[in-house]
């Protein structure tokens, strides 16, 4: 009968193998000797240093190293979002969003349902790949044509959310686009007290190479924060602040000037979080007062007064994409911004 744990006597084991206990002196197979409680982990005189094979003394187990703790954490950089086969085509529930009829999540379910047909064959199954130019797609029997790209440069005011959401009771920015057709979108986000450079269109690809964190497109901010910053603190802005979702890849911080109580900064970031400059300073105790976005890549806000918009023009989107894509040619001004923060 096998024993049970009632059946041992404190300190002793079960003989792996037999029924006898581990000191019992049974005839069983194998016994080991009782163990004592075990230390959580190797003094401080036994330690090696990081990636040094020790040298364990007589009856004491070796310590376990491995060659990735040695070396350290190593990211090893994936595909870039977007780079897919380069076929020129799409998916087919990317392709009825970027036409307009739907978001991307929705497409999926008139999909499914059997309301989309790809050059006369209906189709269930998601992630078939469509050619925008030249398959005939349609979505309860009418021919979906995909829509012209769009691509606009706005000066948002304060008070302005960037939300497509129909019952929003604030002012949206696409409220401000009476005359512009098609399903946009902002390009990233500034809060509603936040104002300054946003893109809007409706070329998902574009947005994502303007936001994603993996191209780095700069953007340049001009920030009124309340109180003197120290030197210590800047530093702390510029290496990584630790928020609620992980740290920070830092910014680069320029003091324009500097007051007893304010502090005016230009911050560029190549990578942000969720209102990250407001609460990067509000951890360090310095409380944004004002924020405007005053440049993105080499585009800036040059003869646009607050709440206006135009089109981008065709070579601006192309060295956008040029400055996301890693190109060699360094940033042009195209003008001056005139938009550096005022007192107010």
């Amino acid at each position: 009968m096998a024993k049970r744990h009632e059946d041992r006597r404190r300190g002793e084991r079960f003989a792996r193998g037999s029924g006898g206990t581990g000191n019992s002196g049974g005839t069983g197979g194998p016994q080991r000797k009782a163990q004592g409680p075990r230390r959580s982990g190797p003094s401080s005189s036994n330690r090696s240093a990081p990636g040094r094979p020790s040298t364990p003394r007589p009856g004491q187990r070796p310590v376990r190293t491995s060659k990735r703790r040695a070396e350290g954490l190593k990211v090893t950089p994936t595909t870039r979002p977007g780079t897919g086969v380069g076929d020129g085509k799409v998916r087919l529930n990317h392709f009825l969003a970027m036409a307009g009829v739907c978001s991307r999540r929705a497409a999926d379910g008139l999909i499914a349902g059997g309301r989309v047909e790809v050059n006369g064959e209906l189709v269930r199954e998601l992630g078939v790949r469509v050619d925008p130019q030249h398959d005939d797609v349609r979505c309860d029997g009418s021919r979906v044509q995909p829509e012209k790209p769009v691509y606009v440069l706005l000066n948002k005011p304060a008070g302005v959310v960037c939300t497509n959401a129909r019952h929003e009771q604030k002012q949206r920015v696409i409220d401000l686009l009476p005359t512009v057709r098609g399903r946009l979108f902002t390009v990233g986000r500034l809060d509603a007290d936040s104002e300054g450079l946003l893109l809007v269109t409706n070329d998902g690809n574009f947005a994502l190479e303007m936001t994603h964190p993996r191209y780095g497109v700069p953007k340049l901010y001009a920030v009124l924060v309340r109180g003197h910053l120290t030197q210590e603190h800047l530093q702390k802005a510029r290496g990584g602040v630790w928020l609620a979702e992980g740290p920070t890849a830092g910014m680069d911080v320029h003091v324009e000037r500097s007051g007893r109580d304010r502090t005016y900064l230009k911050v560029t970031l190549r990578e942000g979080k969720n209102r990250e400059i407001r609460r990067v300073f509000a951890k360090l105790g310095y409380p944004v007062e004002t924020l405007k976005r005053i440049r993105i890549g080499d585009l800036n806000l040059h003869r646009l007064s607050v709440g206006e918009w135009r089109f981008l023009q065709a070579h601006e989107v192309t060295r956008l994409r040029e400055v996301a894509r890693g190109a060699d040619a360094p940033l042009r001004d195209d003008g001056p911004s005139n938009q550096d923060l005022g007192e107010n």
